[in-house]
């Protein structure tokens, strides 16, 4: 099974995030955490974890899991096969879970920027579907998820340049390896994509999760 579930940050609800969940993790993640100087993006970390926690528990597995990190820096869970990914943007993150596959996820608020900055990380027919697209903008951050999601999933990140390998009918291969993506719809502000090596058979987009204060 695949699970992805998302949250929106909330300042209102930054102080009992902090108070409620925060003395759960490790002293290093709760180190990181206190030393953000915006609450956004104390935020976003927190919540990652949070709906990492939360996806394991509706697999069944209830205990807290210790994180580790492969030498591209990945993270993965110790004891346990579950692969994940977490990604954030703007006001949102978002995680993915899978129990059968390698996976990655990316997600992006659709901003004002110059595309033509980024024309170096896009192949030719890339950045040529880009210019004739009706949306530019749109179609230049459908290629940037993709090509992000696809080097999470691939597990070594940025050592991959983002030119070396062409999406094509949502799918694109790097050394031996095949990869699928399939575009995960969030919020009409933002563009998502997940990366998966195999077909994947079970899908769950998760409601989004909203943490409110307890009465």
């Amino acid at each position: 099974m695949t699970q992805i579930l998302y949250a929106y940050i909330s300042e209102e609800n930054h102080d009992y995030l902090i108070e409620k969940y925060l003395n759960e993790f490790p002293y290093d993640f709760k180190e990181k955490i206190l030393a953000y100087r915006k609450w956004q993006d104390s935020q976003l970390s927190l919540l990652g974890r949070l709906l990492l926690n939360y996806g394991l528990q509706r697999m069944g597995i209830k205990n807290k899991k210790n994180l580790n990190y492969t030498f591209y820096n990945k993270p993965f869970l110790d004891d346990i096969n579950t692969k994940f990914n977490i990604s954030h943007s703007g006001e949102i993150v978002v995680c993915v879970l899978s129990d059968t596959n390698d996976v990655g996820i990316d997600v992006e608020i659709i901003d004002k920027i110059n595309i033509q900055d980024f024309e170096s990380q896009m192949t030719k027919s890339e950045w040529g579907n880009i210019r004739i697209a009706e949306d530019e903008k749109k179609a230049f951050f459908d290629y940037w998820t993709q090509k992000e999601a696809v080097i999470k999933a691939n597990g070594k990140g940025l050592s991959i340049p983002l030119k070396s390998f062409e999406i094509a009918n949502l799918s694109t291969k790097i050394n031996d390896d095949f990869f699928f993506l399939k575009e995960i719809f969030l919020d009409e502000k933002y563009k998502c994509h997940l990366a998966f090596k195999d077909k994947i058979d079970t899908m769950i987009v998760g409601p989004k999760i909203v943490i409110i204060h307890e009465l």
